[in-house]
């Protein structure tokens, strides 16, 4: 990634179905919690060709039954990811790509600033544990 530049391409969107399988069916896979926010990872080996990190948003029907209200939040924190992602490339390994989902857990909006927060605080433990 080019450095001062919060961008977030489309190669960045994690839309592989077997890497999706892969994330939340292994238990290789970890999670770190920010209420309202769950975020499911998964650290491997980088192939040829192969984009760093991998983002999804997942905010379930369950939680707001109106499409419009599922991508608004799907959004926000889209947008919050863009912003903080940086901490995670200068963290990850060379050799290793990673695969990150986060997963809306309550039915209440929040403010951009709260979801912001909470994506940076859940960005931020990840890129230390690394």
């Amino acid at each position: 990634m080019v450095e001062g530049r919060a961008t977030f391409h489309k190669r960045e969107r994690l839309v592989s179905r077997r890497l999706i399988e892969l994330l939340f069916g292994t238990p290789a896979s970890r999670s770190l919690a920010q209420y309202p926010l769950r975020m499911v990872y998964q650290l491997r080996e980088r192939g040829e060709g192969d984009e760093p990190v991998q983002m999804l948003v997942s905010v379930p029907k369950k939680r707001f039954k109106h499409a419009v209200d599922r991508n608004r939040v799907k959004r926000q924190v889209r947008e919050a990811y863009r912003h903080s992602k940086q901490a995670l490339y200068d963290a990850l390994p060379e050799d290793k790509a990673m695969t990150v989902a986060f997963v809306w857990l309550t039915d209440r909006h929040l403010p951009t600033a709260e979801v912001t927060a909470k994506v940076t605080d859940l960005v931020d433990k990840l890129a230390e544990r690394l």
